[in-house]
């Protein structure tokens, strides 16, 4: 389809009727740089959507009159980015395109208070309410699928979420990491006010909170002073240096594993932001579920996508009883069940097909504890006291430095009580039956008829449910994903929609 230039807002709509598809929305102010181009780039590799770049310099979001006139404006060249790097139409409205001075439909908006009340919000008074105002309306008249968004501009990145939530706009919103300039500056349209000097000065504060990064990954600790210190020596003037929690924006605690660490200076009449994200460990998925809800699939295509390890923590309880199992070993005395834990060696090796073997003791056990029989013990063995200490403290072991999804029924409420996004994945018992039938693996619970099998996952949710130790249950901060009548990818993409939404894409790529 032809590419097109949209000026007035009554031409959005006949634009939609004739493109007949969802679109990407990347709303800009100009003057596009190699981070706008990353997010024009992004969205037309993410999907087969349409494209629509804005660009509209918000006169609400800048509270110095001179600020707003000096905003540089490039509009051919920005034109010729846009269509050269994705962009299928162009939004360029007037101001009174977006804000008729006779329509009284039109309110400002007030941004999240929590939100808006830190960092840039101290000093820009009424520039995030500016934000949410021009966002909502330009929503509304576009009412994209997804809404492409930097997170340099992290704060914001919130606020507009928070936006999207609160209005119940039906909008994903996509994010990408900040994008940097060849000196390791956060590129910004106002980059071309610096002068020689001035930008030795931003490149001086940039490093410094590298700096800072990489002595708290060694440390696990930060100090603002020192900082502070540094850049004063430098005479730059800072407006502000936090160390917060990401999301909430609140004074970062020690049990945050993610925290952020975000300033701005000014540079002669330029004010600029950064910030890096702090990790103690990089991050953690726990998934847990009844028997038969599909965690196991989902959990391998999650850990395939984002690049993280698989726990499969249900495998490790089953070879631990096929090995009790086939040397005949009474697991009911403590003693002797005690003696053999301290022997047990469980480690998954990646095979020829990129699949996951389990070895106990050097047996390959991956297809053999499958079985009807193996898992017709497993929930008593893995109720017992000594075995889960074990096999908790191998899982956090193995968890220690993050960067795993695990699956199985203790992940969020024993193993990893800390991780950044619980899952309970769940399903109806039938659908549970149907999915164990079909599944060609498991050649015993083909020949079960179904009615048997599906009083089998009965008592195994009883028994995994209602044990002493460790039962399955949901942890109170777990979103719960009922999968019946959804598609293993709709379920997985799902859970990479919420990782992505708790997870900071620059710490992804890490």
């Amino acid at each position: 389809m032809k590419k097109v230039i949209i000026r007035k807002t009554e031409e959005i709509e006949n634009w939609k009727r004739n493109i007949n598809s969802e679109i990407n929305f990347i709303p800009t102010m100009g003057n596009l740089h190699n981070g706008h181009i990353k997010l024009i780039s992004t969205a037309k590799n993410d999907n087969s959507n349409f494209n629509l770049v804005s660009i509209f310099v918000n006169p609400l979001q800048f509270d110095n009159k001179s600020d707003l006139e000096n905003y540089p404006k490039t509009i051919d060249n920005d034109i010729k980015i846009s269509f050269a790097n994705g962009a299928d139409a162009i939004f360029i409205p007037s101001t009174e395109d977006i804000y008729p001075p006779n329509n009284k439909n039109i309110k400002l908006l007030k941004a999240s208070t929590e939100l808006s009340s830190a960092l840039c919000g101290l000093n820009r008074i009424g520039h995030f309410d500016g934000v949410c105002t021009v966002v909502y309306r330009l929503l509304n008249l576009i009412k994209p699928k997804n809404l492409y968004l930097g997170e340099k501009d992290w704060q914001q990145l919130l606020i507009l979420k928070n936006l999207v939530l609160t209005h119940k706009l039906n909008v994903a919103i996509k994010s990408i990491p900040t994008q940097r300039d060849f000196d390791g500056i956060p590129l910004s349209s106002r980059n071309v006010h610096l002068s020689k000097n001035e930008r030795k000065l931003i490149r001086f504060f940039s490093n410094e909170l590298l700096v800072a990064k990489t002595k708290f990954q060694q440390e696990k600790k930060i100090s603002l002073k020192e900082i502070i210190k540094k850049l004063s020596a430098e005479k730059i003037s800072i407006e502000y240096l936090e160390h917060l929690h990401p999301h909430t924006l609140q004074q970062s605690r020690f049990e945050d594993n993610i925290s952020i660490l975000a300033g701005a200076i000014r540079c002669g009449e330029t004010r600029l932001i950064d910030h890096v994200f702090l990790m103690k460990r990089r991050p953690i998925i726990a998934i847990d579920g009844p028997a038969g809800s599909g965690k196991s699939t989902v959990t391998k295509l999650i850990a395939k996508k984002l690049k993280l390890l698989y726990l499969d923590t249900g495998a490790m309880y089953r070879a631990l009883s096929w090995l009790l199992k086939k040397e005949n070993i009474d697991y009911k005395k403590e003693k002797i069940l005690q003696n053999i834990l301290k022997d047990i060696s469980i480690v998954f090796k990646s095979n020829e097909n990129s699949h996951q073997d389990v070895f106990i003791n050097n047996y390959c056990v991956t297809e053999e504890i499958r079985s009807q029989e193996i898992s017709s013990i497993v929930s008593k063995i893995s109720s017992i006291k000594e075995v889960r200490k074990f096999l908790v403290e191998e899982q956090r072991k193995i968890g220690a430095s993050g960067g795993l999804v695990a699956e199985g029924r203790d992940i969020g409420t024993t193993v990893f009580p800390d991780a950044e996004l619980k899952i309970f994945l769940t399903a109806s018992i039938d659908e549970r039956a149907k999915r164990r039938k079909s599944d060609k693996k498991s050649k015993d619970s083909q020949e079960i008829d179904l009615h048997t099998l599906k009083e089998l996952i009965k008592k195994r949710d009883f028994e995994d449910s209602n044990r002493e130790i460790s039962p399955l249950i949901k942890a109170n901060d777990a979103i719960e994903i009922i999968t019946d009548g959804f598609s293993i990818n709709e379920v997985v993409d799902k859970i990479i929609d919420l990782y992505n939404d708790k997870i900071p894409k620059e710490t992804q790529i890490q």
